[in-house]
C-alpha cells in the first residue's frame, strides 16, 4: 500500500462521506453513485490502482443492495446478461487490456444517455427483450475492465416504465455486482494483490454500505415518477461528466 500511505486522515474521512453519500444516490436514483464514487477516489488513488479497488468496494455495496430489494430480481433478464458480461470481460482481460479507454465508445455512451434523459415523450423507451441484456452484458464486461463505473451504460437501459423503481434497483445491482466480480480474477491476473488493500476496501465498503442501507430506506417512500425524474438527472451527470472527459482528452 505504499502509493497510498500518504493519505491523510482528513483525505480519507471526505473519501469515506463521499462512499457513503454516492452509495446512497445509486440506492435511490438506480445510478450516478458509482461514477461519483470513482470521480471522488480518483482525486486520491492513482487510475491503475482505482479500477480494481473501486469494483471490489462497489461489489459489496452493490451485494448489500441486493439484499434488501432481492424479491425483485427478475432473472430472465439477468441470466443473458451474466452470459454476455462474462464473455466481455474475459476477452478484455486475455486479449485487449493494454488498450486505453477509446473515445468512440464514450461518445456512443454520451449519446445513449442523452436519447435516454431528453427524448420526447412521443419517441420509445429503450425497452430490450430479455436475451438482449446478453448484449448488454458484452458490452458492460468489455468496458467494465477499462472504466471503474459501469452504470451511466447499464441505467439507460432501466428508464422504462414497465419495471417498478425496486425492479430497477434490484436487476441493475445484480448486473453490477455480476460485472465487478468478474473484476477480481481479472486484476489478479494481471498482477494487482488485493491484499495490500484490503484495509482501505473494508474502510471504504462500511461506508457505502451504510449510504446504501439509509438510500434503501427512502427509495420504500418514493412513488414511480419521482424515482424515474431522480433516475434522468442522475443519469444526466453522469452524461456531463462523460462529456468533460471527451473535451479533456482532446
Amino acid at each position: 500500500m505504499a502509493e497510498l500511505g500518504e493519505i491523510s486522515s482528513l483525505t480519507l474521512a471526505l473519501l469515506l462521506l463521499v462512499c457513503v453519500v454516492s452509495a446512497f444516490i445509486s440506492a435511490v436514483t438506480g445510478g450516478a453513485g458509482g461514477v461519483l464514487m470513482f470521480a471522488a477516489l480518483n482525486t486520491a488513488i492513482p487510475l491503475r490502482m482505482l479500477v480494481p479497488i473501486h469494483g471490489a468496494v462497489q461489489l459489496m455495496n452493490n451485494l448489500a443492495r441486493i439484499y434488501y430489494v432481492r424479491e425483485y430480481i427478475r432473472w430472465d433478464l439477468c441470466g443473458p446478461f451474466f452470459v454476455g458480461c462474462t464473455l466481455g470481460a474475459t476477452a478484455m482481460t486475455l486479449g485487449l487490456a493494454s488498450m486505453s479507454w477509446q473515445q468512440l465508445p464514450m461518445a456512443l455512451l454520451v449519446l445513449l444517455i442523452f436519447y435516454t434523459v431528453f427524448k420526447p415523450k412521443r419517441l420509445p423507451e429503450i425497452r430490450l427483450a430479455p436475451r438482449s441484456y446478453f448484449w448488454v452484458g458484452l458490452a458492460t464486461g468489455t468496458l467494465g475492465i477499462l472504466a471503474g463505473a459501469v452504470d451511466p451504460l447499464l441505467a439507460a437501459f432501466f428508464v422504462r416504465k414497465d419495471l417498478s423503481p425496486k425492479e430497477v434497483v434490484a436487476n441493475k445491482s445484480v448486473m453490477q455486482a455480476w460485472c465487478h466480480a468478474l473484476k477480481i480474477p481479472a486484476f489478479i491476473y494481471l498482477g494487482f494483490a488485493f491484499s495490500e488493500h484490503l484495509g482501505l476496501i473494508l474502510l471504504l465498503t462500511l461506508a457505502a454500505v451504510i449510504g446504501t442501507r439509509v438510500g434503501v430506506a427512502l427509495l420504500n417512500k418514493l412513488n414511480n415518477e419521482v424515482f424515474f425524474k431522480l433516475m434522468r438527472i442522475a443519469l444526466l451527470i453522469a452524461g456531463l461528466r462523460l462529456v468533460y472527459q471527451l473535451v479533456v482528452a482532446q
